[in-house]
């Protein structure tokens, strides 16, 4: 009869065990919320109920936590002690660890983290990897045949004072049997954050355009930024800085064809000279890199800004600018997304018979991840 008393009751306790065994955490207005508490960061307290999900409550409105279980707490004074929270009323708190207690207050506790987990301070000063890949097809048949591809690939080194970025992109278009986008760039970014708002950078890009005749196009550039709007959900940076600037262009093989034409008024042209009447001079100069960029996150949406003017030294009214503007939308899955917008690339001197403006409206499919 003994030996089943006994079973039963531990049966009982075992049963019990998880009902009473729980976090409270009690506030100013009298209100106590019973769950595990998950992260004390500071400026607010996050618990983890059954019956509400997660709560989050402000730091500032607890009076008591007491907890169950051990953990990894730091205080204002950067102390790091392991253990559980007992409350002592109005506000004050007691560490108790497997070296000792500690008498400190609820507005002391800056960040707690668990005990098999990595320190947040830590964690903050390592750099990260983060990726992106996107693609998108346009096509079009019936009166007129077309089909546009386009491939992006950015790789992201974050730290907490600087972002290195190798990014590139590749876009083709055939439009009636005849390329009308060919064109491919690649390039590295480096932003270092010396101070507060200020940076400075350098980055190197380089590529060619087929249909705009440029056969190899190089952008190396240095300077500073400044940071007019520096938020977690949203920046604006403004950069100016001193650039290099070269580009080599190819043969147009429509004027060629012109110039050395047998047929031509007063007579084709010798094959060398027909070459270089129909080659753009190339582009070797020094010049300005001015950049402005903006993100805005949203709660369903983000929405990016850039524009880059790159003129040439030796002749300012030859430059180039560049606008893209897109609003990204997330899947359900939240690592794709979706990316609709339009790029704008201008060249104010393009090649003999090419436009100065291109223009392309893309939606886009979009892959992130760490």
């Amino acid at each position: 009869m003994k030996k089943r008393c006994l079973i039963v009751s531990v049966l009982l306790l075992s049963l019990a065990g998880p009902i009473v065994s729980a976090d409270v955490v009690e506030t100013k207005n009298g209100a106590k919320i019973v769950g595990k508490v998950t992260l004390i960061d500071g400026s607010a307290v996050v618990v983890d109920t059954e019956y509400a999900g997660t709560v989050k409550i402000k730091q500032s409105d607890v009076t008591a936590i007491t907890t169950d279980t051990p953990a990894n707490i730091r205080l204002a004074s950067g102390t790091v002690l392991q253990g559980t929270l007992t409350s002592e009323g109005a506000g004050a708190l007691v560490i108790a660890g497997s070296d000792g207690s500690l008498h400190t207050s609820v507005d002391k506790v800056v960040t707690t983290w668990a005990p098999t987990a990595k320190d947040p301070e830590v964690v903050a000063l390592q750099r990260a990897w983060a990726y992106e890949a996107g693609v998108d097809v346009v096509g079009k048949t019936g009166n007129s045949e077309q089909l546009g591809t386009g491939f992006r690939f950015r790789a992201t080194l974050t730290g907490p004072q600087d972002k290195l970025q190798f990014y590139s992109a590749y876009d083709r278009q055939v439009t009636e049997g005849q390329k009308s986008a060919d064109q491919l760039k690649a390039g590295v970014d480096y932003q270092n954050s010396f101070s507060g708002r200020n940076s400075w950078y350098v980055r190197d890009e380089a590529g060619f355009d087929r249909v705009k005749l440029i056969d190899f196009s190089n952008v190396a550039a240095a300077g500073l930024g400044y940071d007019f709007i520096k938020k977690p959900k949203e920046t604006l940076t403004g950069r100016i800085g001193f650039a290099h600037r070269f580009e080599s262009y190819r043969v147009d093989p429509v004027l060629y064809a012109t110039y050395v034409d047998p047929l031509r008024v007063g007579g084709p042209l010798d094959p060398d000279q027909a070459r270089r009447l129909a080659t753009k001079e190339s582009v070797n100069s020094a010049g300005l890199d001015v950049g402005l960029s903006h993100s805005l996150e949203l709660k369903e949406f983000r929405i990016v800004n850039r524009l880059s003017y790159i003129p040439a030294f030796s002749d300012f009214s030859d430059y180039q600018a560049t606008h893209e503007s897109y609003i990204e939308l997330p899947l359900t899955d939240p690592m794709w997304k979706v990316r609709m917008g339009v790029e704008n690339d201008y060249t104010s001197k393009p090649s003999p018979g090419r436009r100065r403006l291109d223009t392309t409206y893309f939606t886009r499919l979009v892959l992130n991840w760490k």
